[in-house]
């Protein structure tokens, strides 16, 4: 969601934050701003839309100063406008801060400061904490000292840096529930809310934990917690080049990131396969392997995408595994008290790694007692360091909003974790052989798929117009339904349903006419004759049927109106072939209708709040 980037040093900070803003553009944000030190004073500019409409209100030649910071919002509180934008002060303008998360208490604080004589420029509960300090620093504490006593009576998330006039040789920031990240260089110093903003400047970073706070200066920095413990931080070296963050020649990232699949898929696997005897190893595990292979039940809990790699997970588990799983998105598991027990497995899934409703998901598994995995794409980050274990997904960054080869490499992840636990049950090394030998083959399966673009570049083109759809998959490929339906309606904001196929005729057959576009995923299985009836269903109601089939398949030629030929698998990898189709139509679609297809409206990459 929101950016966070800070910079002090000898250079110019304009350049570089207004540099690091753009590599946040992904995260989703309505507006932006900057603030910088200025001889004596602290200069602030702020604009709502993108970082462009920012850049044409400012004059390079007055954005001079080696100390500042930078913000995109993704408005939580108070609608998107100048006023609410940040940066924002203090009542003297001397304290500068910019905040993602969500203050929760910020009404009590609110009127309270009120009381004290304090005065509100914006509807937001960032400025809270702006006056708050300012009210502890009245009272004659050290600035940092007066920084410290007001995150003290603050509740909810929050990643913040600040600038002060106070101390203008200083940057402070601090975290708690929302990622932060200090870039070290030399004798210049980074902040930022992902890496991503800052590496083209430096690999040397420290995470910040939450309750900790930082106080940067040219010549280093202090850690402590907020109950002012001195803490020493390791420094840490980020993996990835900026090669992997840029388009490649591409004309959007997620068209970028589709064509990655055949090597994320392969990155997902990679030396993790011992092929003579039939098993999967995974080294994040070994801690926790114990217990991973005596579970008596399996919870999945995550949000959007990654819930949906976790629906396949749950019928990977089941059939091979024979252990029960439940599935549940993370925002509901961390309110309805879950009956866990120590004997339980609980799986995390979230790309980023900071997806606020996962991670609280986690520390409530955690608290009743089960052994907690995780399974995330961006190393360091949060729910990568409180889990008892994990595995990475090796994908690089994903930078459109809608998450593709994050997903089929969690399903990928997700197939080797069944084929490790299966191979110490019921699972015989011949089958477990027989499967790898599969999955090696996946990634040149992902590259066949993706040679269906042409066709689904017409039938995007025949179909841009609609307002519905409706898309029907079964076992395996009913989370394939449901995962294609939200890469449409999130890219191309046209309403798109996914349902298990036998279920379309509670209910949903009542919309199907000639105006319905009816996407099923018909791949040869177990249950292809049966929806081969629900095909049959639908056209007899004047259904226009897009169907994805196997290579093979003659028999739907004449029944459907469309057919897009993908690669036969087995059953439980399907899904990594199934999506890709179903990504590119979304992706077609959305960019005939003219859409931001990397940056959809009202979506963030990572979600950081309730």
């Amino acid at each position: 969601m929101c950016g966070i980037v800070g910079y002090i040093g000898d250079k110019q900070a304009y350049p570089i934050l207004l540099n690091g803003l753009k590599r946040l553009e992904y995260r989703g944000y309505d507006s932006a701003g900057i603030a910088l030190h200025q001889n004596g004073k602290i200069h602030i500019i702020k604009q709502v839309g993108k970082i462009a409409a920012l850049e044409e209100v400012v004059k390079e030649d007055e954005m001079q100063g080696t100390t500042g910071i930078a913000h995109t919002r993704w408005a939580t509180h108070g609608e998107p406008n100048v006023t609410n934008a940040h940066p924002h002060t203090d009542c003297g303008g001397n304290i500068v801060l910019v905040h993602n998360g969500i203050i929760e208490n910020y009404t009590v604080l609110r009127q309270m400061l009120q009381e004290k004589g304090h005065t509100f420029r914006t509807e937001t509960d960032t400025e809270i904490i702006a006056h708050l300090i300012e009210e502890f620093y009245q009272n004659g504490t050290s600035f940092e000292e007066a920084f410290r006593l007001a995150l003290n009576q603050v509740e909810g998330t929050y990643g913040l840096a600040l600038i002060t006039r106070h101390e203008p040789g200083k940057l402070y920031c601090a975290r708690n529930g929302s990622p932060l990240v200090i870039g070290v260089g030399d004798q210049e110093y980074f902040v930022a809310s992902d890496a991503a903003a800052i590496i083209a400047h430096t690999r040397n970073v420290i995470y910040l934990e939450d309750g900790e706070i930082a106080v940067v200066s040219r010549d280093g920095f202090i850690t402590k917690t907020i109950q002012n413990e001195v803490i020493t931080k390791k420094i840490e070296k980020i993996n990835y080049d900026l090669e992997r963050i840029e388009k490649a020649g591409y004309p959007h990232f997620m068209l970028k990131e589709i064509y990655e699949q055949p090597r994320t898929v392969a990155d997902a696997m990679r030396g993790r396969l011992i092929e003579e005897e039939g098993v999967a190893k995974l080294g994040g595990l070994n801690q926790i392997l114990h217990n991973v292979l005596r579970a008596r039940k399996i919870f999945i809990t995550a949000c959007g995408t990654s819930y949906h790699a976790g629906l396949i997970g749950e019928y990977m588990i089941e059939e091979y595994c024979r252990i029960p799983v439940e599935v549940e998105y993370a925002s509901e598991f961390r309110y309805r008290d879950p009956i866990i027990q120590d004997d339980n497995l609980v799986i995390v899934i979230s790309q980023s790694g900071e997806t606020a409703d996962t991670l609280a998901a986690l520390r409530e598994a955690k608290r009743k007692g089960a052994t907690v995995m995780g399974l995330v794409n961006v190393v360091g980050s949060t729910i990568a360091r409180e889990t008892h274990g994990g595995t990475y997904l090796h994908a690089g960054p994903e930078i459109g909003v809608a998450s593709t080869k994050a997903f089929t490499s969690q399903v990928t992840a997700l197939a080797l974790l069944t084929i490790m636990i299966a191979r110490t049950k019921t699972m015989s090394a011949e089958e477990g052989r027989r499967l790898i030998k599969e999955l090696k083959q996946l990634p040149h399966k992902v590259e066949q798929a993706l040679k269906t673009d042409s066709i689904i570049q017409e039938i995007a083109q025949k179909f841009k117009d609609k307002r519905n759809f409706l898309y029907l998959g079964r076992g395996y490929n009913y989370p394939v339904a449901l995962e294609g339906a939200l890469k449409l309606k999130e890219i191309s904001y046209i309403h798109a349903e996914g349902y298990p196929a036998a279920e379309m005729k509670h209910g949903p057959i009542a919309l199907i006419d000639e105006d319905m576009p009816v996407v099923v995923i018909a791949t040869k299985d177990s249950t292809y004759e049966k929806i081969v009836s629900n095909i049959e269903e639908v056209k007899a109601r004047q259904g226009r049927v897009i169907a994805v089939v196997s290579e093979d398949d003659d028999k739907l030629q004449d029944l459907v109106d469309y057919t897009i030929p993908i690669p036969q698998t087995e059953n439980l990898f399907q899904p990594i072939i199934s999506i890709i189709p179903l990504q590119l139509l979304a992706y077609h679609i959305a960019v005939l209708r003219g859409c931001d297809v990397d940056q959809p409206r009202n979506l963030a990459k990572s979600v950081t709040v309730e």
